[in-house]
């Protein structure tokens, strides 16, 4: 989303702070381009032996309806625009069937995908987000301290803090 300023009174062109300014990842970087990523994505990942069988079980007649999905999902990291508006989170911890590798695999599928959608200058940047969510996601899903936990490290650390 990006904000077109009026002219004010002499001709000076006046920004509304309210609103955040948010600009495209790249400027190369197009809805049409994403659908392209979304859809060559989804048919190698559907056809991988690991993770082909998971998406197709999850997904089994409602493919179409994923993919638009991915592309709002990735519309909205790329080009910022709020398109998406789900949890990915929920959604992948509910993958029981997934493993810790199964990130670094979606990922080895995704790296060539989008370098050739992409190209040399927006391909890495596009890569790098993917390897963000990915591990944020595998951390999520494997790592993840307990609510106890996360309070009892946190009050250690406050109290080291105050004693120091």
């Amino acid at each position: 989303m990006s904000i077109v300023p009026e002219a004010a009174p002499g001709g000076h062109q006046e920004q509304d702070r309210s609103i955040p300014v948010r600009f495209a990842l790249h400027p190369s970087i197009t809805e049409a381009k994403i659908a392209r990523l979304v859809e060559r994505f989804y048919g190698e990942i559907r056809q991988d032996q690991r993770l082909g069988p998971i998406f197709d079980k999850r997904l089994a007649g409602r493919w179409e309806l994923h993919l638009a999905k991915m592309q709002m999902f990735w519309q909205s990291v790329l080009l910022r625009n709020g398109a998406y508006k789900g949890k990915p989170l929920p959604a992948h911890l509910a993958l029981k069937e997934l493993v810790a590798g199964d990130y670094p695999a979606w990922l080895s599928i995704f790296r060539p995908v989008a370098f050739d959608v992409f190209g040399p200058q927006a391909g890495p940047l596009v890569v790098d987000c993917a390897e963000r969510i990915a591990q944020n996601l595998q951390l999520a899903s494997f790592f993840s301290a307990s609510q106890s936990e996360l309070t009892a490290v946190s009050a250690a650390h406050n109290s080291e803090v105050r004693d120091a």
